[in-house]
């Protein structure tokens, strides 16, 4: 349910996503270090206003 995983990110966890953004680290490392799903990393980072990493 999406409702249990959008209320998951805690402060600490959005601070983590903002600083692997900045260092480049793709949606999908980002997703496997936070221990959420490539969607739901997807969906915090438009919320957030940031663009994912597009290395490839």
């Amino acid at each position: 349910m999406s409702e249990t995983a959008e209320a998951g990110w805690t402060f600490e966890t959005v601070q983590q996503l903002r600083a692997m953004a900045r260092e480049g680290v793709s949606p999908e490392v980002m997703s496997l270090k936070l221990k959420r799903s490539v969607t739901a990393v997807h969906a915090k980072l438009a919320e957030l206003g940031i663009t994912p990493s597009a290395k490839g």
